[in-house]
Order: C-alpha cells, then sequence, then structure tokens
C-alpha cells in the first residue's frame, strides 16, 4: 500500500522485504541442494557413499560394525601388523624373523595374492593371525555396496583356503572408508582395523637401523602398528631393521599380540580409539 505522498508504508515494505528474502533462501538452498546431489554423481543408496540399501532390509550380519585404530591399556602391548602380502619377495623374509624372535603378527592379506602364492603361507600362519585386505587391492570405497561386498567375500574365501584360518578382521585398502565398505563389513561381520603409527620407511632411506629407533620410541601402549611385506625398494628399511624393532620394543617391556588379543586388553566400553 502506497502512502499520499506515493512512497511504500514502513510495515509493507518490510513484509515485502522478508518475503523476497525468504524466496530468495529457499531458491539458493535448493539449487545448492541440485547442485550437491548432481556434483556427487552418485546413487543415494546402495553406491560407494552410502552405508544402506535403501528401501530394501539391511541384512547386515550381527547389525554393526567395530572401527579401532588402537586400543587404550595400561599394559605394554604392541600389535605389529603386514599388508599387501603373501609374495614371494618379502613375506618369507618377515615370517623367517618372527619365527626367529617367536612374535606373532597380523597379516592383512590380499585374497588373489593368496591364492596365488598360497604355498608362501600354508603352514606357517599357526601364532599369527590373518585379515581380509580386499581381493586385488582396489578401492573397496569406491565400489557400491553390493561390489565391495562381493569383493571381500571373495578374498575371505581365498585366504581361508590359502591358510586354514576364517579372517574375522578387515583393514580396507589405503584406509578408505566409504559407506558401502561398513555395509559390506557389517555383512561379513567383521571388525575394521586402522592403525595407531604407520612405518615411515621413507624417511630412513638406507639406514635400517635409525628407522628401527624411531619406531621404539614412537610406541605406546595399545599401539596397531601398520607394516608391508610387499612393495618397492624403500620398504626394505623397515623390514632388515625388524630384528632390531622387535629387540627394543621387548627391552621396553612391550609384549607382541594378535590385533584380536589387544582388542581383548581393552579397558572396557569406548577403550577402543
Amino acid at each position: 500500500m502506497v502512502d499520499g505522498g506515493g512512497r511504500w508504508g514502513r510495515r509493507t515494505l518490510l513484509r515485502r522485504s522478508a518475503l523476497l528474502l525468504g524466496g530468495a533462501a529457499l531458491g539458493s538452498a535448493a539449487t545448492l541442494e541440485s547442485a550437491r546431489v548432481a556434483d556427487r554423481r552418485l546413487p543415494l543408496a546402495g553406491g560407494p557413499a552410502s552405508a544402506t540399501l535403501g528401501n530394501r532390509r539391511q541384512d547386515v550380519g550381527s547389525g554393526g560394525v567395530q572401527v579401532v585404530w588402537g586400543v587404550r591399556t595400561d599394559t605394554p602391548l604392541v600389535a605389529l601388523t603386514f599388508d599387501d602380502g603373501p609374495r614371494p619377495q618379502w613375506t618369507p623374509m618377515v615370517l623367517d624373523t618372527l619365527a626367529e624372535h617367536r612374535v606373532p603378527a597380523t597379516f592383512f592379506l590380499v585374497g588373489e595374492r593368496a591364492r596365488r602364492h598360497a604355498a608362501l603361507v600354508r603352514g606357517r600362519m599357526g601364532g599369527h593371525e590373518v585379515g581380509n585386505h580386499s581381493w586385488a587391492h582396489h578401492d573397496l570405497a569406491r565400489m557400491d555396496a553390493t561390489k565391495a561386498h562381493d569383493d571381500l567375500s571373495r578374498s575371505h574365501d581365498a585366504i581361508t583356503a590359502a591358510t586354514g584360518a576364517a579372517p574375522r578382521l578387515l583393514r580396507p585398502p589405503w584406509g578408505h572408508l566409504g559407506g558401502s565398505v561398513l555395509h559390506a563389513a557389517a555383512r561379513l561381520d567383521y571388525r575394521l582395523v586402522l592403525w595407531t603409527l604407520q612405518m615411515v620407511e621413507s624417511e630412513f632411506p638406507h639406514d635400517p637401523d635409525g628407522h628401527a629407533r624411531r619406531i621404539v620410541a614412537d610406541i605406546r601402549p595399545g599401539t596397531i602398528l601398520l607394516g608391508h611385506d610387499v612393495g618397492d625398494e624403500r620398504r626394505l628399511v623397515a623390514l632388515r631393521g625388524l630384528p632390531d624393532m622387535i629387540t627394543g620394543l621387548k627391552a621396553r617391556g612391550y609384549t607382541f599380540v594378535t590385533v584380536s588379543d589387544l582388542l581383548r586388553h581393552a579397558a572396557g566400553p569406548g577403550a577402543a580409539r
């Protein structure tokens, strides 16, 4: 409404401004949401980002999945883990070192490699633990829920056949946790295991002793330590220093355990970190 001077009344101006601003905000929100969905170019259910299969029943084993990086404990325990094997180059070296020092470890095996190199691990996993590290070390977080499950199920069967032990732990390649990975892990009743500390071979080129000292100094009770028994030449720094790493940690009072044994020492509800 306009007053006698041809000007809008104050109340009318405020009301119309509010309506215009509200409409603009709604339009912007709708545009942003549309862009967000379009930019993802991912299905809203069952795709890599989704931990559900939409309106379908969620058939997920025990109904949940635990993700752990380590545990809280006052007991000097450490879980030594190796990813990406088995392969002939270095897996036997690692197993020989562990046997010599009577140290258990957890091996996150790649299913295709476990099938191809089953002779490397058959009969040698006594005292050790095996976990699933995917079928061919592809990024599970880029797969949809069905493909991630099929990949891990195929790897599970190959690892079981090669080692005689069914894996109950999963470490996805590169630690990538898409929603589809969570869904597949729950379906297979896996625990998802990442790591507290990773070996840093590139920082100690040609210096196995220095690398061993660095790792020994950085370990804390409840650590899950990530190493590799497959890879390029630089990783030999860690593997050649493995005996010194083991003796150094034992000298600090540490006991080596498998990941599952470490998790049993967690200090109660909410202890995983």
